[in-house]
């Protein structure tokens, strides 16, 4: 009985453990590969400031915005 008990909750503690890795690790693919900001956004910022935006200027900025976050991400 006690046995069955304690094997129960060490089950439970390397579930949680791999559970929270693992949803983390989850969530750094979904965010470098979905960013949170886009090209419509940039564009509404960069209206909003009073500059007009190419698209070639929107494409570069959110290339830097990615390798940034990429560079962010292997510290």
């Amino acid at each position: 009985m006690g046995m069955t008990i304690l094997w129960a909750i060490i089950a439970l503690l390397v579930g949680l453990v791999v559970g929270f890795f693992g949803a983390r690790r989850y969530m750094e693919n979904y965010l470098r590969n979905n960013p949170p900001i886009s090209e419509e956004m940039l564009r509404t910022m960069m209206l909003q400031m009073g500059q007009k935006p190419s698209s070639r200027k929107l494409h570069q900025m959110m290339q830097t915005m990615k390798a940034q976050a990429r560079k962010a991400n292997r510290k």
